[in-house]
This record gives structure tokens, sequence and C-alpha cells, in this order.
């Protein structure tokens, strides 16, 4: 049926988004974590560098995301952005300081103010995937149905703080394992090793935290529980341990290219198998897909113009991809981040 298919292009839009706008989040998170300004020089100019061929590219999939929940769903759309409001809206605001944060940090020169900026960039780069992680985490619990209103217990319990500090870890982990394959690019030795560790460090939080999250949905979002625990979901979810294991090897083999495909294959797995567990709901166990789609004859003009967006915009987006991932659109050398470190700002020499 037509509101299934536009269930699978929501889902695949939603694995995109946490994929790429996800190695984006996990770099600003290493950014937070990368130290003072002398110990943290080198990592955050790579991590400048890496980002700013994509990063603005990377919100057009939250776009899509929200069109398609209004326009396919618009019960879906009505019910989460009414019980959820609170937390995507704090997830709203990180997003525009984000952006605003890291446009400023580069062109401002002075220190007392590159600095707040940069804590602005970082601090919403932890707080706005935590925030839409709680939000996915609150709606797997049942606690949402079509008119419910807002309250604190929808988002903040216990399965929304774990999807929140995974979907974290998982943004951290795609954000280490890209900046290994740049700094690898860069000749930069020293921050392969660097971030290297980081990535194997992410996939350790992440094991502990799925471990967790499994003890803690038993009993709190038991529906998702069982379909990621069982069939096709546990099927899936096995796919991805064995990608991230696989994401840990070629990082230890310096394979990066491989190594950047399994990182987005392990995610995109899980998000498909969430989205997979929770069926035929879009919100368990109260709002099934055909209950929440909108008129049969919008749902077939979105899939038209679904299919127009994706032949127009899509062989850019790859191609940016492709330029962005090959060192094409943001030439750096290993020097630059030398003389960077040894405060001499390249871009003044």
């Amino acid at each position: 049926m037509i509101e299934d298919v536009v269930a699978w292009v929501l889902l695949a839009a939603v694995a995109a988004y946490a994929c790429a706008g996800g190695a984006d989040y996990g770099a600003g998170f290493w950014d937070l974590v990368a130290g003072g300004p002398e110990r943290g020089k080198r990592p955050r100019w790579l991590i400048d560098h890496a980002m700013e061929p994509v990063w603005e590219t990377n919100n057009v999939w939250l776009i899509f995301i929200l069109v398609i929940m209004w326009t396919g769903f618009p019960v879906l759309f009505q019910t989460v952005f009414t019980a959820m409001w609170l937390p995507l809206a704090l997830a709203a605001v990180g997003l525009v300081l984000r952006g605003a944060g890291f446009a400023l940090r580069k062109p401002t020169r002075r220190l007392a103010r590159r600095r707040i900026v940069g804590a602005v960039f970082a601090l919403s780069s932890l707080l706005t995937p935590f925030f839409l992680g709680a939000a996915v985490g609150g709606l797997a619990t049942g606690r949402v149905a079509p008119g419910t209103k807002a309250s604190a217990d929808a988002w903040a319990n216990g399965t929304s703080v774990i999807a929140g500090l995974l979907t974290i870890a998982a943004t951290a982990f795609l954000g280490a394992v890209f900046l290994t394959a740049d700094a690898r690019r860069f000749d930069a030795a020293d921050l392969v090793g660097y971030f290297r560790l980081r990535a194997w460090c992410s996939l350790g939080v992440i094991a502990v935290l799925a471990v967790i999250g499994l003890a803690v949905t038993h009993d709190d979002a038991r529906y998702v529980h069982d379909g990621l625990t069982g069939g096709i979901g546990l099927a899936l979810v096995l796919i991805a341990v064995v990608s991230a294991l696989a994401t840990a090897g070629l990082l230890y083999r310096t394979a990066t290219g491989w190594a950047r495909i399994t990182a987005v294959g392990s995610v995109a797995l899980v998000v498909v198998a969430w989205g997979l567990a929770q069926r035929p709901y879009l919100i368990p166990t109260s709002l099934t897909v055909s209950e929440a789609a909108g008129a049969s004859t919008t749902l077939r003009w979105l899939m038209l113009v679904t299919v127009i967006a994706v032949v127009l915009v899509g062989p850019p987006l790859v191609l940016l991809y492709r330029l962005d991932t090959r060192g094409a659109l943001q030439p750096l050398t290993d020097a630059d981040l030398r003389r960077t470190a040894s405060g001499r700002d390249p871009e003044n020499l």
C-alpha cells in the first residue's frame, strides 16, 4: 500500500540523517572534549576542515524527514510535536546555536570570543542529538498517543535517557571514524591514532549502554524490546554488531575507507531494526501506519515529488560526499596542521 511505501521512505531518511548528520554531531562532540586551546588546537583544526564542505548539506535530510511527516503522516506529526514539543524545541535551538557557533568560530579573531562561540558549537553538538534520541525513546515506551498532552514523563524516563545517551555515543563513534579517515588522508599520523582510539572507546561505551538499554526497555518499552530481540529485528542488530566490530578491525589496519562504510552500515542497520521492531506501528502501540497516513491522493503526490527530488538532488549529494571524502573540496596538509599547532594561522601565511 502507498502508506507503507511512504513509511519506508521516512525510515530511510531517518537512517540517512542518523549517519550523515551523526558524523557531524560526533565531530562536535570531539571538539568539546579536545581539551584546552593548545592541547586541542590540532584536533579542532582538523574538525573544522573536515566539516566545512558538508555540514550544512546534512540538514537536508532533516528537512526531508519533516516534510514527509507533516505531509504523509499528519496525525504522527501532530502527536509527536504536541507531546514532545519541549525536547524537540531544545533540539531545534541546539541546531541553530550549533550552526551559528561553527560559522562564527573561524572568522572570530579574539581568543575569548572564539572560545565562546566554539563552546556554543560543541555543547550544541552534544545536546541536540541527546534530545532527538530522548524523543525517539519516549515514543518507544508507549507513553505518547494521539491526544496525549505534553509532559516531562513522555521524554524524561529511563528509555529516553538511554536512547539519548546511545545517540550521543553513536554520533561520537561515527565522528571519530570519519575523522580518522580525514587524518589519514591529510597524512597526520598522530591524529590517526588520536581519533582511532576514540572510535574504539566509543564502541565500548555503546556496548555498555546497549546492555543497560536491554534491561531498561524490557519493562519500559516491551513492544520495541521484543522486536529488537527476535525475528528480523534481532538479525539486523547482529549484522550491525558485526559491522561495528569490522570497523574496529579496519581502523586497526588503517583501512579507513572501508571503515567509514562499515560504520555507516552499523548505525543505519540499527535504525532500520528499530523501525521494523515497531511494525505495524509508527507509535507503539497506539498509532499504526494506516491510521497515521494522510489522504491517498496526497501520498501519491508526495511519492512523485520524492522521486523527482531523488533524481534532481540525489546525484549532486553523492558527488559532494565523494569529492569531500577524497579531499577534493578542502585540501589540507599535515604541515598546515603543525603550523596551526605552533600558533601560526595558515590563513595568514
